[in-house]
């Protein structure tokens, strides 16, 4: 009985269990274990674990590595892509400039200057370069840089581009320069 006068189940089951090893009790908490299979059983979840994270981490950096090169690698081809398409512009460009100096019928060389320059373009359309279309249109400052700004001749052409002295161009649909225009006001 404890000094209340009640017998407590609890309180002497509890005084089998001691932490203290120099105190009184029939098992401690720096007893072994009883069953050391259990034991061995977490060592080797543990180190299964341990295998799984290394191996997990190595293959994450050979994945990181990889994707690098790869990056590079695209990089380094897209712009050889672009570069070996504007190869022919290039010979068409010194066949012309030949032109300009052999002769001095100016339709030819206008004709020659025209078809460096149509082929420039559809080159570089087909890369996925477009202009911007900005004439008469809303001034943005979204995709337009304004230069000047003059009175428009016309009150509906308030706030509206009036003239393009850079044009603006996307690329794969995607703003790369802004256009520099001249606005109404």
């Amino acid at each position: 009985m404890n000094h209340n006068g009640n017998n407590d189940a609890a309180e002497t089951a509890d005084l089998s269990l001691n932490a203290d090893e120099n105190a009184a009790g029939t098992s401690y908490l720096n007893d072994p274990l009883e069953d050391e299979g259990e034991i061995e059983k977490l060592k080797e979840d543990l180190q299964e674990q341990k295998d799984k994270y290394l191996r997990l981490m190595a293959e994450f950096d050979n994945f990181r590595r990889r994707t690098a090169k790869e990056n590079l690698e695209l990089r380094q081809t897209a712009a050889k892509d672009v570069i070996v398409s504007l190869l022919d512009v290039l010979d068409d460009s010194e066949r012309a400039e030949k032109q300009l100096h052999g002769t001095d019928d100016i339709k030819k060389q206008k004709e020659g200057v025209q078809l460096v320059f149509d082929k420039l373009r559809n080159t570089l359309q087909q890369k996925g370069l477009k202009a911007m279309d900005s004439l008469h249109k809303d001034f943005d400052v979204e995709k337009h840089e304004a230069i000047a700004e003059i009175d428009a001749p016309k009150d509906k052409l308030k706030g509206k581009v009036l003239d393009e002295v850079q044009k603006g161009y996307y690329l794969n649909d995607k703003l790369i320069r802004f256009a520099k225009v001249v606005v109404g006001k």
